[in-house]
């Protein structure tokens, strides 16, 4: 697959970011969802929503909470003194149902990222390329090419498979607004497993951007640790 650098773009349309941060945090095995777990000092939600406003402050953000979690995001944001401007909307039972919740306060024309909450080493660089690729052609998702060998295991039987034909895909994925609205319209399918396999469903072409080894999704405690590192750094 080949990339390409592309001129930067006049952004001038409406962004928005949709941050669906539901997670219960099983993996982690923590007292307290993961989203609000602290990375040095900070909840990683509170991270997450930084980068986003570091990569322009007028981007409209929406967070998608369960109602059971949106008590202690108030407290968590009045004891962090945390006041980037942000929208607060309740989830659904699944993640295609709560991103779906937080596409109806996306009303004009623009350009929409959905990102995992628990993603919060994504750069402000990245981002703002994932807004212009998608004004450009309509969709753009950051992946990565895979580092280790693979294995497809079918049954009890399993074979070797190219790794350089596979790539592992990350958040945030940016969408034009027309094209997102209309593929959430769809009913929710077992195979949709992110974004841009709701858009695919459409017939709509996904295009690909580098993503970053370093946007990595908190799930377990180790990945805890590897961020603190990271931020450290």
């Amino acid at each position: 697959m080949a990339f390409f650098v592309f001129k930067r773009l006049n952004l001038k349309m409406k962004l928005y970011a949709l941050i669906v941060a539901g997670g219960v945090g099983k993996r982690m095995k923590s007292s307290i969802p993961k989203q609000f777990i602290e990375l040095n000092g900070t909840p990683i939600l509170m991270r997450t929503i930084e980068k986003f406003y570091a990569a322009r402050s007028s981007i409209g953000i929406i967070v998608v909470l369960p109602k059971s979690f949106q008590g202690v995001w108030a407290s968590l944001c009045q004891r962090h003194y945390f006041n980037i401007p942000h929208q607060v909307v309740t989830g659904g039972k699944t993640r295609f149902q709560s991103v779906q919740k937080g596409l109806h306060y996306c009303k004009e024309s623009s350009i929409i990222a959905v990102h995992d909450g628990v993603r919060p080493l994504i750069s402000p660089n990245l981002i703002l390329n994932l807004y212009q690729e998608a004004k450009l052609k309509g969709s753009a998702i950051p992946v990565c090419s895979i580092l280790e060998s693979i294995r497809k295991v079918e049954g009890n039987q399993n074979k070797s498979l190219d790794r350089n034909k596979y790539y592992s895909v990350q958040t945030p994925q940016c969408f034009q607004s027309k094209i997102l609205l209309k593929a959430y319209q769809q009913e929710e399918q077992g195979f949709f497993t992110d974004d841009a396999s709701v858009v695919e469903a459409l017939g709509e072409k996904i295009y690909l951007l580098p993503g970053e080894r370093t946007n990595i999704k908190i799930t377990k405690p180790i990945d805890i640790q590897l961020a603190e590192f990271l931020l450290n750094k």
